[in-house]
């Protein structure tokens, strides 16, 4: 929708936005400068960020994202705030219902004027240049009363089911983190691991240091010709082929490390963030990366969700090198101190299917959520851009 005022009653006037407001970039403010509490808001441009103890706008104001991904994303504040430069600020040149425009502005979908694929970003002269449809002011203050009541109860339903995805999120976590470290049988014997992280575990499981179950691979490819492979906390390894990135790709892949299936592959810069996992797959990784061949008593499957889990990542990143959290790193000697729950090898195997069945039944229920929310904030969205542009009886609107 390139103009709001394509759908909008004939009787509405047209006109240019900057003729309603005046729109003009926040100001930087030093991350350092931003707290948690404060005696003024900061606004970027997606929104809260924290506080600060000075503000450079005072009002109600509508904000435009003005960079990133997410550029032409609507928020609001009022009172004295502080608006970065990251957030464009409508200025009031005439006097209309905040609301009413927001929510126009938010249909319209400026972010489809970003005008870079590298760093999104909006000008503001295009912008403010856009034809827009006002109502009568009358009729600006029935949309703008509608609005809540119109998006409020959906809203409600959106929160329950954000909620609810958070709870499966966090039942996920702990079912993995139940089976791999107590094991399935809770009536089973058990004793204190003497390892802090790991706490009580079966009596009969083993408790070895990880420099006695992994060797550290240092195979390098002589052409690159290889399947590229990479790691992330959120899908551990996976080609790289698969990853929509636009990151910096080397010339030659000569010299990469080649793993083979089973090998456990950690990001090294990343690693405290939970970026390692099993290859299954035979390919090559970046330098940075290590690789590990674990030993035959060891699941692939069993360590790639071990060392994923929340509770392994916190006990390793002990064992990393560097000043804080961004500039750690994990190099062998630090894996090699961790210790590692070790249960009999066909145990290992009934953890991972269990693990996975119970897991496909909480992502299920998770896929079907978000489907859920989908289609409440598209209700939601479709309600509000018909009241914005005259084509809700408002009357009507009352009553959902």
């Amino acid at each position: 929708m390139n103009s709001q005022s394509l759908s909008a009653p004939i009787s509405w006037r047209r006109m240019k936005l900057k003729y309603l407001v005046a729109l003009k970039s926040g100001e930087a403010i030093p991350g350092e400068s931003i707290k948690e509490t404060g005696d003024y808001p900061v606004y970027g441009g997606n929104g809260f960020r924290g506080y600060t103890n000075s503000f450079t706008h005072e009002g109600e104001r509508i904000l435009i994202g003005r960079q990133g991904a997410l550029c032409g994303n609507i928020n609001y504040a009022e009172g004295k705030f502080w608006a970065t430069e990251h957030a464009i600020v409508a200025t009031p040149k005439t006097n209309f219902e905040t609301a009413w425009l927001g929510e126009t502005l938010r249909v319209m979908n400026l972010n489809q004027y970003s005008q870079s694929a590298a760093q999104p970003g909006i000008a503001v002269e295009v912008v403010e240049n856009l034809v827009i449809a006002v109502p009568p002011e009358g009729e600006q203050r029935r949309i703008a009363d509608s609005l809540h009541q119109l998006s409020a109860p959906i809203d409600k339903l959106i929160l329950e089911k954000q909620k609810l995805l958070t709870l499966l999120t966090e039942k996920r976590r702990t079912v993995i983190a139940d089976f791999l470290i107590k094991g399935l049988n809770k009536d089973t014997p058990r004793r204190d691991s003497d390892i802090p992280w790991l706490g009580e575990i079966p009596a009969h499981w083993k408790v070895e240091r990880a420099k006695w179950l992994f060797t550290e691979r240092d195979d390098r490819s002589d052409s690159g010709d290889e399947e590229l492979l990479t790691v992330s906390h959120l899908t551990g390894v996976t080609s790289r082929a698969e990853k929509d990135v636009n990151m910096f790709m080397a010339e030659s892949l000569e010299g990469y490390k080649r793993c083979e299936a089973g090998d456990l592959v950690i990001n090294t810069l990343w690693a405290w963030m939970g970026a390692m996992g099993i290859a299954r797959q035979p390919g090559i990784v970046s330098p940075a990366y290590n690789v590990y061949q674990p030993v035959a008593q060891l699941d692939p499957e069993y360590i790639d969700l071990l060392v994923r889990t929340p509770r392994f990542v916190e006990e390793i990143t002990r064992y990393s090198k560097g000043v804080w959290s961004s500039r750690l790193r994990l190099y062998p000697e630090g894996l090699y101190e961790a210790w590692l729950p070790v249960p009999p090898l066909d145990e290992q195997r009934d953890i991972v299917a269990r693990v996975q069945a119970e897991t496909r039944k909480l992502d299920a229920l998770a896929e079907a959520t978000e489907r859920t929310v989908t289609v409440l904030q598209e209700r939601r969205s479709a309600l509000i851009s018909a009241a914005v542009t005259g084509q809700l009886d408002l009357g009507d609107a009352h009553a959902n």
